[in-house]
């Protein structure tokens, strides 16, 4: 970047929580707020600078009436909500079905407030894995819990043994804007680490993209702001891989953030 010029574009990343590090960590009794790295790269391979946006919560050292999340979103030009742990199925006024599937309620709380408040400031929202069903959960809708278990029929959208190399097929829905990024392409290969999903779409949303079974796989808000979810992880898309290409979503969302930034 040269001095003087514009300064790149702030996105901040939503955190992941670690209430209960392991023991080799060192952490007793303490929760680790932290950021997956292929995220962050990702962001910043296309110019942009990432900020991971911590929790502000009650017992945590800091008080409300210090700092607020507008105060952060107020320095940022965008959020992404990256994924981790399930939501948790109160959240979206359900019961876990079973309790490994409990999900983080502190985070849900933490990055919905997030969300809303990027939205608020006409900031735009991208949302991956299971930030595109905390969009669809923060807008209304709900979440399948496991679809093995619900789902029976559908293709493996996960498997624990390859991890991020477990791959299936997206189909792109035409005429949305997703498929507009993609001009040449109907499909493409995606990377699937998910075993919920969205069950009920949530208010005012679009489907932009599902696999071959019908589980929903990119959505977008028809608001006036930018908000916009996928639900495979095009962080991990490395380039010369047989991979849907991963610079249109971020380059997209790029400049909406940049559009959306205040005239000096």
């Amino acid at each position: 970047m040269n001095a003087g010029g514009p300064r790149p574009l702030r996105i901040g990343l939503s955190a992941r929580l670690m209430h209960t590090p392991p023991r080799e960590l060192n952490f007793p009794g303490k929760t680790l707020q932290y950021l997956e790295q292929s995220i962050a790269h990702w962001v910043m391979s296309h110019g942009a600078l990432v900020f991971m946006v911590p929790t502000i919560e009650s017992g945590g050292g800091v008080q409300r009436s210090a700092i607020s999340v507008s105060s952060y979103v107020r320095e940022l030009d965008g959020l992404i909500l990256q994924g981790g742990a399930d939501m948790a199925p109160e959240t979206y006024g359900s019961k876990p079905l079973r309790d490994e599937w409990s999900g983080d309620r502190i985070r849900d709380r933490y990055e919905i407030e997030l969300f809303w408040e990027f939205v608020i400031q006409g900031k735009p929202v991208l949302g991956i894995c299971r930030g595109c069903q905390l969009i669809n959960v923060a807008l209304g809708g709900t979440l399948i819990q496991d679809i093995p278990t619900l789902r029976p029929e559908a293709a493996r959208h996960a498997e624990p043994s390859l991890y991020d190399a477990h791959q299936h097929e997206v189909i792109l829905i035409p005429y949305t804007r997703l498929a507009e990024l993609y001009p040449d392409q109907n499909h493409g290969r995606v990377i699937s680490i998910h075993h919920q999903a969205i069950e009920r779409l949530g208010n005012d949303l679009l489907v932009e993209a599902q696999s071959g079974d019908g589980i929903i796989e990119a959505i977008r808000w028809r608001g006036s702001g930018y908000v916009a979810g996928c639900q495979w992880h095009p962080e991990f898309h490395h380039s010369g891989a047989d991979l849907l290409d991963s610079s249109p979503i971020v380059l997209d969302f790029l400049a909406a953030a940049k559009a959306a930034r205040p005239v000096p």
